[in-house]
């Protein structure tokens, strides 16, 4: 069974080069786990293979950061990010 943890929600979207900013809430966001975003018409799935903080790469995010993701998709402010332990 797949567990979905809210860790954070979308802050700002940017169309190019389409990614999220991203405000962690709880627990913390590493490269490679794989998040789904879901809103009121956003939800999908993937894998973070870029995540960026004051234009700095990162391997983690903490609680009261808040980082860019590159994301396979639009999202919208207020968008919830949910990390997923399978």
């Amino acid at each position: 069974m797949v567990e979905e943890i809210e860790i954070g929600k979308v802050t700002i979207f940017f169309a190019k080069p389409s990614v999220a900013a991203v405000e962690i809430i709880s627990g913390s966001l590493s490269l490679g786990e794989v998040i789904r975003i879901k809103g009121s018409t956003t939800d999908f799935e993937q894998k973070v293979e870029s995540m960026e903080i004051d234009r700095q790469p990162v391997t983690i995010a903490n609680v009261g950061q808040s980082v860019g993701i590159r994301v396979n998709d639009r999202v919208r402010p207020h968008d919830k990010i949910f990390k997923l332990n399978v």
